[in-house]
């Protein structure tokens, strides 16, 4: 399990370094983010969230019963990059691992095309929607020093959580 980052850590705020190489050491520190994301629990988490300034995701999205065609899976994603994004945007909630006890709503494109690296340093390309690109955005922002807060149309649209209120998946 790794420490997350919480504002107003500055290191939330930097861009992270593109990995060169995937090296045990990346594989490993992928591994133990998505443990560390499940644990929190989390669906997204980048590695600037865990004190590392380098290029590296994971997302976690489960399979959604009452929406059986939703795109889901689990992804380590070095050196991610948005190719492409839709016109169209959705708001939708949005939480942080590292901004705990809020969420925000947040436009966010309907999909997104990326590349990026696997876990072996073979590269990819996916297309994401709905909600698995809801959370591939959110999570390649922090790779920019970006946050959620960044994103928010207006201060009505963020929402301190109440601990037995229900609430967004954090990212």
């Amino acid at each position: 399990m790794l420490d997350i980052v919480k504002v107003p850590d500055p290191i939330l705020r930097q861009r992270a370094k593109k990995v060169a190489k995937v090296t045990p050491a990346v594989q490993k520190l992928l591994d133990d983010m998505a443990e560390t994301m499940r644990e929190a629990p989390g669906v997204g988490l980048a590695a600037p969230q865990v004190g590392v300034l380098q290029r590296l995701i994971v997302v976690d999205v489960q399979p959604d019963e009452e929406e059986p065609e939703a795109q889901s899976g689990f992804f380590r994603l070095v050196n991610p990059e948005i190719l492409k994004a839709s016109r169209d945007m959705e708001e939708g909630p949005e939480g942080c691992l590292s901004i705990p006890g809020y969420q925000g709503d947040i436009e966010r494109h309907v999909w997104v095309e990326v590349r990026a690296l696997d876990h072996t340093g073979k590269p990819f390309r996916m297309k994401a929607r709905g909600y698995l690109a809801r959370v591939i955005q959110h999570e390649i922002d922090h790779l920019d020093g970006i946050l959620f807060l960044d994103r928010l149309k207006s201060a009505d649209k963020l929402y301190k959580l109440e601990p037995q209120e229900p609430h967004a998946e954090p990212a």
